[in-house]
C-alpha cells in the first residue's frame, strides 16, 4: 500500500481487496516476494547482536550498570549492518506488482533477491533509506534495457 505513493495509485485498498490483488496478480507465491532476504537479515542480525551481547557482557564490561545498554546497543548495531537484506526484502515485495514504483523507469523487475541484491549493489543502492540525515547523490541516469546506467560526466546532452 505504501508503494502505491509513488504512482499515486488505488490499487491496494483493504485487507480483502489486497489479497485479492496480490493472488490475481502474483499467485500464491506472491504473497512470499521478499520473504527469504527478510529471513535471512532478521535471523543475522539475531545472531550477531546476541554474540556480540554475550561477548561484550562477558568478556569486556564488569559493571553491571553498564550490561543493561549493551543489549539495546548492539541490536541497533546488527539492524544497521543487516539493513540491506530489508531494502531487498522490499523491492523484492513490490517488483512485478503493478505497481509504477515496481515497474521499469522506478525499478527493474528482478527474477531472484539474489538478482535484485546484485543491481542494487552495483548502483550503490543497498544502503538507501537508512538514514534520516545523509542522502546518496548517485548523479543522473538513463534507464537502458531496464536497468539504470549513469551518465558519464564526459557526455553531452543535446536538447
Amino acid at each position: 500500500m505504501m508503494a502505491q505513493f509513488v504512482g499515486k495509485e488505488a490499487k491496494y485498498n483493504g485487507i480483502f481487496s489486497s489479497v485479492k490483488e496480490i493472488y490475481t496478480q502474483n499467485g500464491i507465491l506472491g504473497f512470499f516476494s521478499g520473504l527469504i532476504p527478510r529471513l535471512l537479515g532478521d535471523v543475522f542480525s539475531l545472531l550477531l547482536a546476541s554474540s556480540l551481547t554475550y561477548a561484550i557482557n562477558h568478556y569486556l564490561v564488569e559493571e553491571r550498570e553498564l550490561k543493561v545498554y549493551t543489549s539495546a546497543t548492539m541490536t541497533f548495531l546488527a539492524t544497521a549492518i543487516t539493513y540491506p537484506f530489508q531494502v531487498v526484502s522490499n523491492c523484492m515485495a513490490i517488483t512485478n506488482s503493478g505497481l509504477m514504483a515496481g515497474s521499469p523507469n522506478f525499478m527493474p523487475h528482478y527474477r531472484s533477491w539474489v538478482d535484485c541484491w546484485a543491481d542494487l549493489a552495483s548502483r550503490n543502492q543497498l544502503k538507501r533509506g537508512s538514514s534520516l540525515l545523509v542522502r546518496y547523490y548517485i548523479g543522473p541516469s538513463v534507464i537502458i534495457a531496464g536497468k539504470a546506467l549513469p551518465i558519464p560526466k564526459e557526455a553531452k546532452l543535446v536538447s
